[in-house]
């Protein structure tokens, strides 16, 4: 892929002192755990807690969707700081404030306290992976970066397979409260990261306007349209996963009837087989059209809806079977789109990682709000919010290729 000048000049590999390559790398993979592990791991306790709290299903969601909602919230601040001030002082406020509110959230003494609590964590949870996504973009180029970005979300991936084992495990010694001590200790151990990373932003890429100002270039990289466009696609064609999210242990727990160890092994089983993906773009796909490559993948997802709502209503293995499909379309297509919208942003990096991270969230809480809807039948519902929306982001995507806006990598430079 063609880079431009100032791509080129970064120095591959930000040398670090105290973590080296592969200390970074790990970091990284950490940092993109934060939301997984904040929402997976107590979700086998998700139906226990309605009765620990006597709250209906729909109030402990908020613990899942107002998160959601407020990391939303938090990443499209913490980014544009982060081009001002450094990654590395966000990384600590936001470490800082996770572990905290972790914390308050083992001590909740009912749903309200919480939902608030929860609604720090998220904040605190976009401080840390906003960030981790402009890091990459300071450190690598090119080739180089999209092959950081695989490893990292592979071993990201990790987290959705092994929380909610750890979560059904932690059940059996003790309630839901065990799972936010476990997220306070994880929490702690990315601040000790934090203390040992040295700085990526170098000085003359800061952004030295005022604090006002550098909260303003959102408004700058959201109309460059090159930008803006495929990055709310992509947004719109990871909704289906969220609700999924919101959803899963209800589906398996209360319309299966499985324990909530089970559901865990079928949630972690998905995760195991998903976490392929992106090393099937790299090593398979990388070098396929890149317009045909997205439109197949998210035509696979558009199948994997169809089936979740025949097929994926009878069994749970043919529920797995069915959302397999969307799952792995999910992580083989998020290499590929993160470095693209990485790319047709030259500066203003954290901003840019804001607004992705803002639209992929805020969608998400949509999802999540969608397959929270009494459907009557809760799987024939998911299967709907898949199969529509991964077809708006075929169309949409198609119609994108057609129209006049650039995209760099894919309409106007070819792929190395």
């Amino acid at each position: 892929m063609t880079q431009s000048p100032k791509q080129t000049s970064h120095e591959i590999g930000t040398k670090q002192t105290y973590l080296g390559h592969k200390g970074l790398v790990a970091f990284m993979a950490l940092m993109n755990m934060f939301i997984p592990l904040s929402t997976d791991m107590y979700l086998p306790a998700l139906p226990s807690m309605n009765s620990y709290f006597g709250s209906s299903s729909t109030i402990t969601n908020l613990t899942l969707s107002a998160f959601f909602l407020f990391y939303a919230v938090g990443i499209l601040f913490w980014g544009p700081l982060s081009d001002k001030y450094g990654r590395k002082p966000i990384l600590l406020v936001g470490s800082i404030i996770y572990a905290a509110s972790s914390i308050a959230c083992a001590l909740s003494v009912n749903i309200y306290f919480l939902i608030i609590a929860r609604i720090l964590q998220g904040i605190g949870a976009g401080g840390i992976t906003s960030v981790s996504m402009a890091i990459v973009k300071d450190a690598y180029s090119g080739k180089k970066r999209e092959s950081v970005l695989a490893i990292c979300q592979t071993i990201a991936g990790l987290a959705p397979m092994i929380a909610p084992i750890i979560g059904g495990l932690i059940l059996r010694f003790s309630d839901w409260r065990g799972s936010f001590w476990t997220l306070a200790l994880i929490s702690l151990v990315n601040l000790g990261f934090s203390v040992l990373f040295q700085e990526t932003l170098k000085d003359e890429d800061r952004y030295n306007g005022t604090l006002f100002g550098s909260i303003g270039r959102l408004i700058v990289v959201s109309k460059n349209k090159s930008f803006i466009v495929p990055a709310l696609i992509f947004s719109i064609s990871s909704l289906p996963f969220m609700g999924y999210i919101a959803v899963s242990s209800y589906i398996y727990v209360d319309y299966f009837g499985l324990s909530a160890q089970v559901y865990s092994y079928f949630f972690a089983a998905n995760a195991l087989l998903s976490i392929v993906g992106p090393y099937i773009y790299v090593k398979f796909l990388s070098n396929m059209d890149k317009k045909l490559f997205a439109s197949m993948i998210m035509a696979i997802s558009t199948l994997s809806g169809v089936l979740v709502m025949t097929l994926g209503t009878l069994t749970p293995m043919l529920f797995w079977v069915s959302f397999l499909l969307m799952s792995l379309a999910g992580t083989v297509i998020r290499p590929f789109s993160t470095n693209l919208l990485l790319d047709q942003q030259e500066n203003d990096t954290g901003s840019a990682s804001s607004v992705i991270g803002t639209l992929f969230t805020i969608l998400g809480s949509v999802g999540m709000s969608l397959a929270s809807i009494p459907w009557g039948n809760i799987v024939f519902g998911l299967g709907i919010i898949i199969t529509v929306f991964s077809l708006l982001s075929l169309l949409s995507w198609n119609v994108f290729m057609k129209s006049n806006i650039p995209c760099l990598g894919v309409k106007n430079a070819s792929s190395n």
